[in-house]
């Protein structure tokens, strides 16, 4: 999932690879918190880590914006039937 979330944030380097793993671990942390289970890998599972990761890493003009839809996608993730 770091190829994924490196893509998104628009990172080539390897520079950031530990804060970034650290910010998928807390992503995956809360959603598992709501009892969202992780496995299988899941398309907006992965866009709510994602989601996640943008809020948290350098894009302060929009972190607030990233953060609602995150929130957003984690209350219908944790409401939707197939995810527990």
């Amino acid at each position: 999932m770091i190829d994924d979330v490196k893509a998104a944030l628009r990172i080539r380097s390897d520079t950031f690879d530990n804060e970034i793993l650290a910010l998928i671990d807390a992503a995956e942390a809360d959603l598992r918190l709501v009892g969202i289970n992780m496995k299988p890998p899941d398309p907006l599972i992965e866009r709510a880590v994602i989601l996640y990761a943008k809020a948290h890493f350098g894009y302060f003009e929009d972190s607030e914006r990233y953060m609602k839809a995150y929130e957003h996608l984690k209350c219908a993730l944790s409401l939707a039937g197939g995810y527990h």
